[in-house]
C-alpha cells in the first residue's frame, strides 16, 4: 500500500486505495485556544474532540477549531501562513504533528511509501520552502513512512491529465499559495509559486467590509458563487473583486515565466484548475476569460475543473506514491513463497 498527503494551509488531506475506491481523510489545518478546567477537558476526550493540554490551556485542533471559535467569539489560528509553517506562530509544530498524525493513521507496514505535497519557492517573495518540507518529512519519518515530497503543481498533473500523457498546465488554488506546473510527458517544464491563494481574497475582503476573516470564510464556503450577481456592497461583492484579481495576478505571472523559461511556442496543451479556492460554481469560466485574454505564447486545448478540487492534491500524490512502490525482487518473492520450517 501507499498514501498520499496534501499538506495544505487551510485543510490537511491524506488519500489511500482501498480496493477500486480512494478514501481521503480531511482535518482543517486550524486550533482555537480556551481556558483549561478539568470539566472541560473530560467532555472533549469524551465526545472524541481533537485536541491538546498545555499548562492552563487546552487547544482544540482541526475541524472543531472552527465551532469552538464561533462559540466563545475567537478567531481560529493556523499553524500554516502563505503555504508554509507559520514562523510567527510558537505553537505551530506540535499542532502541526498532531493534525498529521489524524490524518495519515500508522503506517501498514515500517516505511511505507508516502508522498506529501509541498509548494514551490514562490517568486513574488523571499520565502523559502526547504524548512517547511524538511519539517513535515521528519513528522512522517517518525510516525514510521517512507516519506518524499512531490512538488503540489506535479500533483495536480498526476491526478487530473492522466488521460493526456501527464502533460499540460496544472494549478492549485490553496489557500495559501498558487502553484503552478507545466509538465510534459510527466517531466515539469516550469514550476513555482505565488504567495496569494485564498486566505489573501479572504483577507481582504475582510478589510474592505469590516467582516472578521472567520466568517468571510464561512461565507465563501456556504454555497458562494462567482456569478457577478451580488451586492457590490457586500461581502460577496468583495469576494467576487478579489477573486478576479487574484485571477489577473495568477495568470500574469504565468505568462512571466513561461516567457523566462522560453517555452516552445509550438505546445498545445490543456489547462486544469483545482484547490479548495477554486471550489466556488463560476470559477473555471472566469479563469477562462481570462487566459483568453492573456499573451501565452503557446496554444491552449482546453480549460477545465478537477471534479473534486479540494481531493485532487492528495489523489495525484497518491498516484505518484504507487507508482514508486518497489516492485518485490525474484529472491524476495521465492523467500515469502518459501514454507516455514
Amino acid at each position: 500500500m501507499a498514501k498520499g498527503l496534501d499538506v495544505g494551509t487551510m485543510n490537511i488531506l491524506s488519500a489511500r486505495q482501498e480496493g477500486a475506491e480512494t478514501v481521503f481523510v480531511q482535518q482543517r489545518n486550524s486550533f482555537v485556544e480556551i481556558e483549561y478546567s478539568d470539566m472541560a477537558e473530560q467532555m472533549l476526550s469524551r465526545s472524541d474532540v481533537l485536541h491538546i493540554r498545555k499548562d492552563d490551556k487546552v487547544y482544540v485542533v482541526g475541524d472543531d477549531a472552527l465551532n469552538f471559535a464561533n462559540i466563545f467569539n475567537k478567531e481560529t489560528r493556523r499553524p500554516m501562513k502563505t503555504g508554509i509553517l507559520s514562523s510567527d506562530e510558537q505553537s505551530a509544530i506540535p499542532m502541526m504533528k498532531l493534525i498529521i498524525e489524524q490524518v495519515v493513521g500508522e503506517p501498514e507496514y515500517p516505511g511505507e511509501r508516502l508522498y506529501f505535497s509541498s509548494p514551490a519557492d514562490p517568486i513574488d517573495t523571499d520565502l523559502s520552502t526547504l524548512y517547511h518540507q524538511k519539517t513535515i518529512e521528519s513528522f512522517l519519518s517518525d510516525i514510521g513512512y517512507d516519506a518524499e515530497p512531490i512538488n503540489e503543481g506535479m500533483s495536480v498533473i498526476y491526478s487530473e491529465l492522466a488521460d493526456n500523457s501527464f502533460t499540460g498546465l496544472g494549478i492549485s488554488f490553496g489557500a495559501g499559495m498558487t502553484n503552478v506546473c507545466l509538465a510534459y510527458y510527466a517531466v515539469p517544464v516550469m514550476k513555482f509559486s505565488v504567495a496569494r491563494g485564498g486566505d489573501w481574497v479572504d483577507e481582504q475582503a475582510a478589510q474592505a467590509t469590516g467582516t472578521p476573516v472567520d466568517k468571510v470564510t464561512s461565507i465563501k464556503e456556504d454555497g458562494f458563487e462567482l456569478d457577478f450577481q451580488t451586492d457590490v456592497g457586500g461581502v460577496e461583492g468583495a469576494l467576487s473583486i478579489y477573486y478576479e484579481n487574484l485571477l489577473e495576478y495568477v495568470i500574469k505571472r504565468i505568462v512571466d515565466e513561461v516567457d523566462e523559461e522560453d517555452i516552445e511556442e509550438g505546445l498545445d496543451v490543456p489547462v486544469v484548475v483545482t484547490g479548495g479556492t477554486a471550489s466556488p460554481n463560476g470559477f473555471e469560466k472566469l479563469f477562462e476569460d481570462h487566459l483568453e485574454d492573456s499573451s501565452l505564447p503557446f496554444s491552449v486545448s482546453g480549460v477545465s475543473h478537477a471534479e473534486e478540487p479540494l481531493y485532487s492534491v492528495a489523489r495525484g500524490a497518491l498516484v505518484a506514491a504507487r507508482s514508486d512502490e518497489e516492485e518485490p525482487t525474484k529472491e524476495q518473492t521465492a523467500s515469502e513463497a518459501e514454507p516455514s520450517r
